[in-house]
């Protein structure tokens, strides 16, 4: 799947892989944030933090309609306010998105799938 943007000057596809990155890459900047986990961390019994290179598997893109719709799935550090650690990943994903690939997205979902105490 991907993404398609018309221009004037025509029309630009980006794949929900590249968008996925770009999501991931904002979210774990932000402050609270300990990395990305896989979507099926539950499910599988998994515990490993995503890095990088798999940030796909931690980040859905969806497209229903002409309404783009994230869902993240994260761990955060112990000792942060899960609220404002998610409202700050949600409008830090918005904005990155609308400035490097000019992307409005209607929706950014967090789940939290842990916590995790840092040594920082």
């Amino acid at each position: 799947m991907s993404i398609e943007l018309k221009t004037k000057l025509g029309q630009i596809d980006i794949s929900n892989e590249v968008i996925a990155t770009i999501a991931g890459g904002a979210a774990i900047d932000c402050y609270g944030i300990v990395g990305m986990a896989s979507k099926n961390q539950i499910k599988d019994g998994l515990t490993d933090i995503l890095r990088r290179d798999n940030f796909t598997k931690g980040v859905i893109v969806r497209q229903q309609n002409e309404e783009v719709h994230i869902d993240m799935y994260i761990i955060v550090s112990y000792g942060t306010k899960i609220s404002e650690v998610a409202h700050n990943v949600q409008s830090k994903v918005k904005y990155t998105l609308d400035q490097t690939v000019g992307l409005s997205v209607d929706s950014v979902n967090i789940f939290v799938q842990g916590v995790r105490v840092t040594n920082s």
